[in-house]
């Protein structure tokens, strides 16, 4: 028997209420069962977004709906402001420059934190949107959104904050920042599989929507607003990952969104620590609570030992890009408890000593079971 372990930042485990959810007949979209399934929706997604404003849904990965942010704020030949710290910032570039939009590129070194001083040296009266991150996936490094908006803020540009790994992992209040447009997707911290894509879109942002001349159709920004009003979908929907999320979202407002970030703020710190304890070092300066990157020991094959632990059942991240086989990542994002992390760290020790790199067995799990002794760690989960 080779039992998985899914410690990987997306797809996150999907609870048990959600595949049992999904597992139920499918029903029809254009019915007023359906759209009382999505008005439920709808408004909790509003919640663990913090915004009062639409949540716009897409049947896509995050790439979609990384894709709409662009297509729906900007006309040919605009300027954009993009911090490429990581994989994910150079996608939001790739993408801008596929549609014509001049990029201009804040490049932080990855593994950092973009000084929001920076971008405020960067903005000017036509530079139409910012693109960041709050969490940089690939390099588990974390950036200041609170700041960043209000940097933003002062000037006319929109800002897009890219929170497909962050939300519902960390600190990020849309409103009360001053957030303009959150990007985010359904396979991490919202429990549910790939396959959904979600934009929160702000009054200074639906100024540009409606000047915007990009082409689109299906992630037409103006369609699915006036559909979703009417709680309903533009063009057919993900039924089965709508009636999960249904679920998931429940859950997590009913172990309340502070308590969520609380909880994912613990295992993060868990995580770090045993890291630390086993002589690692990691990767990001400032490290997000949704995923740990851990710098690979020199003289160590990073993808290989990634591909060990996979063989026997226990996935997790390798680095990307330049960074492949230099670091790997480990989530603490979700569905996840401190038990799991009690998991993911023996996982870790026992293949490290099974690949060549001898640490001592125990004080990765006797570390993070310290932080979790030293703080409450109300688990709704086990409840």
């Amino acid at each position: 028997m080779n039992k998985k372990y899914l410690f990987t930042p997306g797809p996150t485990t999907v609870p048990p209420e959600c595949l049992l959810a999904m597992a139920q007949p499918i029903i029809h979209h254009r019915t007023s069962e359906y759209r009382e399934i999505f008005a439920e929706v709808r408004e909790n997604l509003k919640y663990v977004f913090r915004t009062e404003n639409e949540v716009l849904t897409f049947t896509s990965s995050g790439t979609g709906a990384m894709e709409a942010a662009v297509a729906n704020f900007l006309s040919g030949g605009d300027r954009v402001l993009v911090v490429k710290s990581g994989k994910f910032g150079e996608r939001f570039a790739e993408i801008a420059a596929a549609y014509g939009v001049e990029v201009t590129a804040i490049d932080v070194e990855w593994g950092k934190a973009v000084n929001p001083e920076m971008i405020k040296s960067h903005l000017g009266n036509d530079v139409k949107v910012v693109y960041t991150a709050l969490c940089e996936t690939s390099t588990g490094a974390a950036n200041d959104i609170q700041r960043i908006a209000e940097v933003v803020s002062a000037s006319p540009a929109v800002l897009v904050v890219d929170a497909i790994s962050g939300l519902g992992a960390m600190e990020l209040e849309t409103d009360k920042w001053g957030v303009d447009v959150v990007v985010s997707g359904s396979q991490k911290g919202l429990m549910i599989p790939p396959g959904l894509s979600f934009v929160s879109v702000g009054e200074k942002a639906w100024g540009l929507v409606e000047k915007s001349d990009l082409p689109k159709y299906y992630f037409d920004f103006r369609k699915v607003k006036k559909a979703q009003e009417q709680s309903d979908s533009a063009f057919t929907p993900a039924i089965s990952l709508i009636i999960a999320l249904r679920e998931s979202l429940r859950m997590l407002k009913e172990e309340g969104i502070e308590n969520v970030i609380s909880r994912h703020g613990r295992l993060a710190e868990a995580t770090r620590e045993a890291m630390k304890s086993l002589g690692l070092e990691l990767f990001a300066g400032v490290p997000a609570d949704a995923v740990t990157a851990v710098k690979v020991p020199a003289g160590m094959d990073g993808s290989a030992f990634v591909k060990h632990l996979r063989g026997k059942g226990v996935s997790i991240a390798g680095g990307q890009a330049h960074l492949k086989g230099k670091i790997f990542r480990l989530a603490h994002l979700g569905y996840m408890d401190m038990f799991d992390i009690l998991q993911m760290i023996s996982a870790v020790e026992v293949g490290l000593n099974e690949v060549g790199y001898e640490v001592e067995l125990g004080n990765g799990v006797r570390a993070a079971e310290e932080v979790f002794l030293e703080k409450e760690t109300p688990f709704k989960f086990l409840a």
